[in-house]
């Protein structure tokens, strides 16, 4: 009699587990795909140690400098996920305020106003006179959630990305987890806007998690870093077309910062995992790894690596950390004889000198 209970208690608890990994609703919609192949780190990703020189300044207790802006006397700014906007003085970060949200790219405008893609609020103007103001917060009669990165031209528009029109980061308790899940997911409503000052146009759709942006030199072409996808676009905006600039990267692309001399810096804020590229064809099957505890799905790895590519797709060189040391890296720029690095998770923006 016991044995028989016992049989019957292990079998209802299996049915219990089939039935939650199953059948359980989990809120999201997994859609196949077929991945390009992973080049793993090879040829020019060959594994560095380059950016393990990377020195430390400090945000206090705030982190997340996931984008850097450079104004019209070559002072360097960022923004962190505690909404903190800061600019380097000397050799050390100043607070310079409060921003609401959770600001991610910047860049300073030919106007010399600070224009900042917030991905719990919209694109906002900022000055030091005027502080925020919100510019785009709706497109469509929808919110606009996970603005991601920007880029002011010389006509005084902004183009600015819109990562995903699904999962909203505040609600998700953030951007990592909100862009995990739409990777994950592989929804593909990723776009790119442009603000005029009197309208808002689309500029761009169809992308899996649309994330960094950067104009040409010309203005006539927006490059745009596809995440999801493991490749960088080049958007010829007369024409409304675009063609593959970079394909089957061994990484996560994330902002793509114009260096000003015809070459881009773009960090690859983690490599790729085997396992989601596996069962990207399988949308049930990860609809199941879904539903396991959060600490047994795919995470970001801590590679730091940042590359530099020219108009053509390029790569020029590669800067990693394998150990992680700084990593989650989103960009750079380098500003006289030393390069600035960014980062999704670090509690300092990194900078180092130039070889």
């Amino acid at each position: 009699m016991y044995r028989l209970i016992r049989l019957l208690s292990l079998a209802a608890l299996a049915a219990i587990g089939i039935w939650y990994l199953g059948f359980t609703p989990t809120g999201i919609q997994p859609a196949a795909w077929q991945p390009s192949t992973d080049p793993g780190f090879t040829g020019v990703f060959t594994p560095n140690s380059a950016l393990a020189a990377v020195e430390r300044l400090d945000l206090g207790d705030e982190h997340g400098p996931e984008d850097i802006a450079l104004d019209q006397d070559g002072v360097i700014w960022t923004t962190t996920a505690e909404g903190g906007l800061w600019r380097l003085d000397n050799a050390e970060m100043s607070r310079v305020g409060q921003m609401g949200g959770r600001p991610l790219g910047l860049e300073y405008g030919p106007d010399g106003a600070l224009y900042i893609a917030d991905s719990y609020l919209g694109l906002i103007r900022w000055t030091p006179a005027g502080g925020s103001e919100i510019l785009a917060d709706e497109f469509e009669g929808a919110p606009i959630r996970y603005a991601n990165q920007v880029a002011p031209a010389r006509d005084g528009s902004v183009y600015f990305s819109v990562s995903t029109t699904r999962h909203d980061p505040e609600a998700l308790g953030g951007t990592l987890p909100a862009s995990v899940v739409d990777l994950w997911e592989h929804q593909t409503t990723g776009r790119v806007l442009r603000w005029t000052g009197d309208a808002i146009e689309k500029v761009a759709d169809g992308f899996s998690f649309a994330n960094g942006i950067a104009l040409t030199p010309d203005e006539d072409a927006l490059l745009i870093a596809e995440t999801g996808a493991y490749r960088i676009w080049k958007h010829d905006l007369a024409l409304g077309e675009r063609e593959v600039l970079i394909d089957a990267l061994p990484g996560f692309p994330d902002n793509i910062q114009a260096q000003g001399d015809g070459t881009f810096w773009i960090g690859l804020v983690s490599p790729r995992r085997p396992i989601a590229d596996m069962l990207a064809p399988y949308p049930a099957v990860r609809d199941v790894v879904w539903r396991l505890p959060e600490a047994v799905r795919p995470q970001p790895v801590h590679h730091g690596i940042l590359m530099r590519i020219d108009g053509d797709g390029q790569v020029l060189e590669v800067l990693q950390d394998p150990e992680g040391g700084y990593s989650l890296v989103t960009g750079g720029i380098i500003v006289g004889d030393r390069l600035f690095v960014s980062s999704l998770g670090q509690d300092a923006l990194g900078v180092m000198n130039v070889r």
